[in-house]
Order: C-alpha cells, then sequence, then structure tokens
C-alpha cells in the first residue's frame, strides 16, 4: 500500500474550550488532554476571568478513510 506524503489528507477543525484555576496554559493543556481521550492524530491549529482560567483552543483531526 503507497503512503500519503506528509500534508496530505482531510482534516476538520474544531474548537475546544478548557478550564483552570491554576492559568490559561493549563486551561489549554486541558481541553487537548481531555479532546485527546476521543479523537486521534489531534494537531494544534490555533491556540478570563480571574476566577477561573479559560483558554478557546482550535484543534484539527486527520480524517481516516
Amino acid at each position: 500500500m503507497a503512503k500519503k506524503a506528509s500534508g496530505e489528507g482531510i482534516y476538520r477543525v474544531t474548537e475546544v474550550i478548557g478550564t483552570s484555576r491554576v492559568s490559561w496554559e493549563d486551561a489549554a493543556k486541558n481541553a487537548v488532554t481531555t479532546a485527546s481521550k476521543t479523537l486521534r492524530d489531534l494537531r494544534i491549529a490555533e491556540g478570563g476571568k480571574v476566577v477561573a482560567y479559560r483558554a478557546r483552543v482550535q484543534i484539527s483531526f486527520k480524517y481516516e478513510g
């Protein structure tokens, strides 16, 4: 079976929101860690209030086919 060249494929970009009482960096990490439990081949597409930091993180994942 021929292997696709790097970068080929179809990806979906979606937005997830992570939260943390520590920092926005921790909130982003929480978002990606949680999403990675159900999505494979995650890639970062892009990267609040003081009471609870929030990070809105766009991630993409590769369609398998």
